[in-house]
């Protein structure tokens, strides 16, 4: 495919949150026109593109209108029906392709080809019925049972310890496909974000460290503070692999366990921009999304240079319930205050706990200083700083 020059074509997104919303404004930066479809009347990324077309994912009305109007089509999130993207690319370019999405979705499918293209992954074991339930090597426990299928941000996990535990939690899960992982002594968790264009150039991002509470990413810190070089280059290679042998392309993160023995296993993995690389938007000098609307327009991807420390900062909507009761907004205007904070906000129209309301980049020449404003930035805003 030639490329899709900016000024002259019209990209579309499946899904209307907030990375659609993201994608969105690289998109337009760069001259494209952007048509989103999404169920919802009000979405933030159709509340910014030219165009929403209100549809079902697997409307073929609205599947048709948005193949007819533009040129390309990706998507913000994973558990967009792969039907969909197959049926889209059988009348335009779609990228990240449906079989790759499709791998995403599936914890027990994206873990075979996470050992098929040679990336060590957690002990495991797959349950799907009981007998595959009474087969659980005992060895895996203590660990944590997940949905094999639409859990994210913590949602469809269950610790357990025993195997009595582990058949209850499965009930609890109403028997639906699910995948056992060993629990690991953790020393970090850490992603690495990869790029790669159709004609099978890639480029990546360093390796970030993340913390997750609540199984809901927190923060995230670029440079990853005293990340063994080693390690930092086994990431980004078994990155690079797991795209290459998905033929990915688009903007793909692959989330990392460093173990506390030295080893490094790949916990799983994203088919789209990440909440951990949302420091890129004002740390890099091409960001995550520029990335993916390159990659998808069939533009040349630069290595990404970082050009200054990075701390992400999640923004919850509990932010907006403090002493008050709320919904209030937080003091953006003392956060703002500090040197170096670059506040993204998604554009939701109502304040809910757990809800991803927007993020804080922190930049500064060293690490150390976007530490400490960081810091600050937690005790203004109510946040833990466990980092």
């Amino acid at each position: 495919m030639p490329a899709l020059l900016p000024g002259t074509a019209t990209l579309g997104v499946l899904g209307g949150g907030q990375l659609g919303r993201m994608f969105v404004h690289a998109a337009q930066a760069l001259g494209y026109r952007c048509i989103v479809l999404d169920p919802d009347a009000i979405s933030p990324a159709g509340a910014v593109a030219e165009r929403h077309i209100k549809a079902d994912y697997l409307d073929p009305v609205g599947l048709a209108q948005l193949a007819r109007d533009c040129d390309a089509i990706t998507t913000e999130f994973e558990n967009v029906p792969a039907l969909a993207l197959q049926t889209l690319a059988g009348m335009r370019v779609v990228a990240p392709a449906a079989a790759s999405v499709a791998v995403c979705q599936d914890r027990a499918v994206e873990k075979a080809h996470f050992e098929a293209a040679g990336v060590p992954c957690a002990p495991h074991a797959v349950i799907g019925n009981d007998i595959e339930l009474a087969a659980v090597d005992p060895a895996l426990l203590p660990g944590i049972l997940k949905t094999a299928r639409m859990g994210y941000d913590g949602k469809g996990q269950v610790r357990v310890s025993t195997p009595a535990e582990l058949a209850a939690a499965w009930e609890g899960l109403k028997r639906v496909p699910c995948v056992l992982e060993q629990l690991l002594p953790l020393q970090r968790e850490l992603s690495v974000l990869i790029a790669r264009g159709a004609d099978g150039q890639i480029v990546n991002y360093p390796a970030q460290q993340n913390l997750h509470r609540g199984g809901i990413l927190a923060v995230t810190e670029v440079p990853a503070p005293d990340l063994p070089a080693e390690v930092q280059a086994l990431a980004v290679g078994a990155a690079r692999q797991v795209a290459e042998a998905l033929d990915y392309v688009g903007v793909l993160c692959i989330e990392f366990f460093w173990l506390q023995d030295g080893r490094l296993v790949v916990n799983e993995m994203a088919p789209r921009p990440h909440n951990s690389g949302h420091w890129t938007m004002n740390g890099c000098d091409v960001s995550q999304f520029e990335l993916q609307v390159r990659a998808l327009a069939g533009l040349p991807l630069p290595e990404p240079r970082q050009h200054s420390a990075s701390l992400m900062l999640n923004l919850l909507g509990d932010l907006w319930f403090g002493d008050a009761g709320g919904p209030t907004p937080p003091a953006w205007d003392r956060v703002l205050a500090l040197p170096g904070t670059h506040l993204h906000l998604y554009g939701k129209a109502e304040a809910r706990h757990g809800r991803k309301m927007g993020h804080l980049n922190i930049t500064a020449e060293t690490p150390e200083a976007a530490h400490a404003v960081a810091v600050q930035a937690a005790a203004i805003l109510g946040l833990p700083a466990d980092f």
